[in-house]
């Protein structure tokens, strides 16, 4: 594989998109901005979305799918919530069926209540991997070492892949549980919030310890009625993604939550935002697939309670230290 695309120009994908390059890899990023695009194509940096990182002059960026759609691989970096409709537009522009398609956004569909693996067979019935684990964007935009999972049912094909897009910097650890692989990056982001809204709120740090302990267990539940390896959540994909999304304001879902534990209200918070924090959609959907799996996942509940229902955080804090 030498040919390898991106589907989505945000920080997460513009990273993507220099540590595959790096690789020695043909890279050409799909955006949907136009001012996106004249950035990275004129002045090598996506001032948008990764400001003042620059981006090798081999990445060209593009509206055209058409220009996307013969790679060997696309790295699928459109949020979770609109990866169904990226699909649909990438079938429609005449896709081949034998393109590995990437996941590399997280969460699960809100209203079918399906991870983004089964979303994309609903599609086409291309090949689908999933990459995960602990990455801030910009870090591993500037070359800093960073280690993730990709997961693949086929393991010729993750092995493949997995030598096409590695570099010294990047280091790409194979798995065959795409299930666990998808739960971990979707269940993190909410527990994300919470330990946010406990930072905020001030509460220390033996309490974000302990909602990063019990969040693996609500990984856990999820993953393994959903028929996933439980063993799968001890890797990058698991706790190392959930440990570094908890521990940095750094993280989309973390700042969110510790402004929200800060006193500010949901709606002003994201009147600021250009980017999407996933779990903020994750926490829906999270909480439904449980509740139609009988599992019990008080944190994430908690966290959609307090976004989606406007609970009062002093209360629902308290109610889930005093849950034996």
């Amino acid at each position: 594989m030498k040919k390898i695309s991106v589907y989505g120009a945000g920080a997460w994908g513009t990273a993507l998109a220099a540590a595959v390059e790096r690789a020695g890899n043909d890279v050409t990023i799909w955006a949907r901005e136009g001012e996106v695009i004249e950035s990275i194509n004129s002045s090598h940096v996506n001032d948008m979305f990764l400001a003042g990182v620059p981006l090798s002059e081999n990445i060209k960026a593009t509206s055209d799918l058409a220009d996307i759609i013969n790679s060997d691989a696309i790295l699928m970096v459109s949020p979770a919530q609109y990866l169904r409709s990226s699909c649909e537009s990438l079938k429609q522009a005449g896709i081949g069926e034998d393109v590995v398609l990437v996941i590399c956004s997280k969460g699960i569909e809100n209203g079918s209540l399906k991870m983004m693996s089964d979303v994309i067979k609903e599609v086409f019935p291309n090949p689908v991997t999933v990459l995960s684990g602990p990455t801030f964007a910009h870090e591993v935009a500037k070359s800093l070492p960073a280690s993730v999972t990709l997961a693949c049912e086929n393991h010729d094909l993750c092995s493949k892949l997995a030598s096409s897009m590695e570099s010294d910097s990047f280091k790409i650890f194979k798995n065959d549980d795409i299930i666990g692989a998808q739960i971990g990056g979707s269940v993190k982001n909410v527990i994300a919030i919470a330990c946010g809204i406990s930072e905020g709120k001030q509460l220390g740090e033996n309490a974000k310890a302990a909602l990063i302990t019990k969040g693996v267990k609500e990984m856990k539940r999820i993953c393994v009625a959903m028929g996933g390896n439980a063993e799968t959540l001890l890797e990058l994909c698991g706790v190392g993604d959930l440990i570094l999304t908890c521990s940095s304001r750094q993280s989309r879902n973390m700042s969110l939550g510790f402004d929200l534990g800060s006193g500010k209200s949901f709606e002003e918070i994201m009147k600021g935002r250009k980017t999407v924090a996933e779990g903020v959609a994750s926490s829906q959907s999270v909480v439904a697939l449980a509740d139609k799996l009988g599992v019990e996942v008080p944190i994430c509940k908690a966290v959609y309670d307090i976004v989606h229902g406007n609970a009062d955080i002093e209360h629902t804090i308290k109610t889930l230290i005093q849950r034996s």
